[in-house]
Order: structure tokens, then sequence, then C-alpha cells
């Protein structure tokens, strides 16, 4: 007769049960330090008690079981069903009258459970601690209070073990949500950059276009002005006009790389310093009371620094007329002999940090970070924001 399908059978069946008796761990964990110490001390504390009761069946039970049990308190938390199956039991066998020294296993074991494992089955867990405790007291013969000892020593620290593992979980969560909302806003922020490169990049491109087609008009010229005895030279200047015409020709298929749906390239030239007094009477015709202020002796700016500069100031302007709610508003202009400094004042109610900043704050930071200039925004003392941007020039010719 072969037994091989029966033994087969009976793994099979219990296989549900050694899962939750035994569960596989994540990861491989060594018991902690706290755990050892305390394994330690119960072990301690059952071994004075065998070497101090009077009685030699008792401590041999003791010897036999209870300092094993103890023990096993340093797995408790890899084990949690596991450990208190083993300390309850022992505790039926041994502390038959529930002294105060195992009971403290017993509050141990049941708020593990409650904290290490998860409905439903932490009432598993709860049932396996409770119900042998309540058979030995019924077999004692119960009495009122001992009900109010389970309810402390079992049910209570059970009931806090869950309540601390329901708190645990919403603080993971929350650092879920906080970390996910991070990554969300970084990559929101790289969006963001990457659109103001893409647009600052269309903006120079007519800057550049206009200055290469400059150049091809002034060789032309030239190349025309010269004489039959300069044939080398007329010829170098086309080979430089031809060059030049090809750049435009790539520059505007580069355009079409950069331009958002549907935009078209910019008839009228890229705005400067020199525009911003009709943007200060654009300010001001939306409300806001606007000082301009120019300081230093103005000197020829590179284009690109030029266009920097304006949207600097279009962008600090913008930022108080529709977000801070101020009411005035200082623009200086400050000229200096190898820089620009543009800042923009407020009077109204400040950076906020949930605050997001926007594609027009970014796009400062990119104009800025492009010339190697520096960019502080701040709140002012008296409340606002004060906008502080400085670009490099180099000394002027």
């Amino acid at each position: 007769m072969s037994y091989g399908p029966a033994v087969t059978a009976a793994r099979t069946a219990a296989r549900p049960l050694l899962a939750v008796l035994f569960p596989r761990p994540e990861r491989p964990r060594r018991p902690p330090l706290l755990d050892l110490l305390l394994a330690g001390a119960f072990v301690a504390l059952t071994v004075v008690e065998a070497v101090t009761v009077g009685d030699a069946t008792e401590a041999s039970r003791l010897w036999l079981l209870s300092v094993p049990a103890m023990a096993s308190l340093a797995v408790r938390r890899q084990y949690p069903l596991l450990v208190a199956l083993l300390v309850t039991n022992v505790n039926w066998f041994v502390n038959t009258q529930n002294e105060f020294s195992v009971l403290l296993s017993i509050v141990l074991v049941s708020f593990t459970v409650g904290y290490e494992v998860r409905p439903p089955r932490s009432w598993l867990g709860l049932a396996v601690v409770l119900v042998p405790f309540l058979a030995n007291l019924v077999v004692r013969g119960i009495v009122p209070s001992d009900l109010g000892a389970a309810l402390v020593f079992i049910v209570g620290p059970w009931a806090v073990g869950v309540q601390a593992r329901q708190g645990a979980d919403r603080a993971e969560a929350a650092e879920t949500r906080a970390a996910q909302l991070e990554r969300e806003q970084e990559l929101q922020a790289a969006l963001v950059a990457a659109d103001e490169r893409a647009r600052i990049a269309r903006e120079l491109h007519d800057i550049v276009s206009h200055s290469i087609s400059v150049v091809t008009i002034q060789v032309q010229a030239v190349r025309r002005r010269l004489g039959p005895e300069n044939a080398a030279e007329a010829a170098d200047l086309q080979q430089v006009e031809a060059t030049a015409r090809q750049a435009l020709n790539e520059l505007r298929r580069l355009f079409g790389v950069l331009r958002a749906e549907g935009e078209q390239a910019a008839l009228e030239p890229q705005p400067g310093l020199a525009q911003v007094d009709a943007l200060v009477d654009r300010a001001r015709a939306g409300g806001l009371d606007v000082r301009l202020v120019v300081e230093g002796e103005p000197h020829p700016l590179p284009p690109g620094v030029d266009l920097a500069a304006y949207r600097i100031a279009q962008e600090g302007l913008t930022n108080a007329l529709r977000h801070s709610g101020a009411s005035e508003v200082t623009v200086a202009v400050r000229h200096q002999p190898d820089a620009v400094q543009v800042e923009v004042r407020d009077n109204g109610h400040g950076l906020r940090r949930t605050t997001n900043p926007g594609h027009g704050l970014v796009g400062v930071r990119e104009r800025v970070a492009m010339y190697d200039g520096t960019v502080e925004v701040a709140n002012t003392p008296g409340g606002g924001v004060c906008l502080t941007a400085t670009l490099p020039t180099g000394r002027p010719a």
C-alpha cells in the first residue's frame, strides 16, 4: 500500500496554514537589537523563576518550555503568528495561575500581532492569543476580574498595535504621495524649462537671422564695389556671401523645428530696453502705479542681452499686475560698465510657498543663465516681491 498520494494531499491541505504561520518575508531580515534585548530579558526572568521555584516538575517545565518560548520573542516581527501561538500555548501548560511575569510576554505578542499582521489575519492573531488565555480562565473558574484582565493584557495591546499600524500606513502613504508629487513637480518644471528654452531660441533666431542678413547685404555691397584688379578678393567675398545665405536657410529650417503649432515668424524686430517706456505705459493703463528709474550712462548692448533685459522687466510687471495684488511698482534699469541690471519691486502680498513659479520665472532664470548672469527673487521687508537680474555685457567698445 502506497502512502504517497495521501502524503501529497496532506501537504497540499497544510500549505495555507503554513503560509499563515510562516510567511515568506519580502527580504531577509535580522532581528533588531531591541527584540534581541527583550527576548534576552524574558529568558533571564524565566531562568530566575526556574532556579528559585521549589517544585522540580515546575522547574523542568520552565526550562523545557518557557525558556525556548521566551527566546522566540527575538523573531516576533518576522513570524508574529507562530511566536504568538508558541507563547500562548506555553502559558497554557506552564503558567496555570496566569502569573504576572509571564503575562508580560503575552502583552508583547498581542501588540506585535496587532502591528505586524494586517487584517483579516490580525483577527486570527487575536484569537490565537485570546482563546488559550480564556480557556485557561474557564478551567480555573472564571471570575469577572479575569475578563477585565483579558481586555487589559490582550485586547488592549492588540488594539494599540492595530492603531499604530494604521498610523504607520497613513504616514507611509503620505510619504509616497509627497514623493510622487515631488516627481510630478520636477517633471513639470523640466517641461516648463524646455518650453521656455524653445521660446528663447525662437526669439534669438530672429536676432541672429537679422544679423546674418545685415552681414550678407554688407558683403554683397563691398564685393560689387571691387574692381577687376580685386578679382580674388571678390571671389572670396562671394563665397562668404553664399555661406551667409546658406546659414540663413538653415536658420529658417531651425525655426520650423522650434516653432509652436500654427506659429509664424515675427515680422517686427525683437524689443529691447528702448521699448521699456512703452511697456511701462501699458502697465499703467492696466491700473498699476509704475515708476521707471534709469541709472548710469546707457550704452549699446548685445541684441540678445537687450532682449533678455526687456523680457525680465516685462515678466516683473506681468507678475505684479496679475499675481501679486500690487498697486505700486518700481522698475529700475541700471547701466554698469560691463553689465546691465533690471530690478522690479512691487508692494503686493509677496511670494507664497504654494505658488507655482510658472513659465515666467522659469523663463527669467533661463535667460539669465544663458548669459552667465545672476537673478534673485525675494520678499521685501515691507511686503511685496523684488526681482533683481544682472546680465553681463562685457566692456563697451
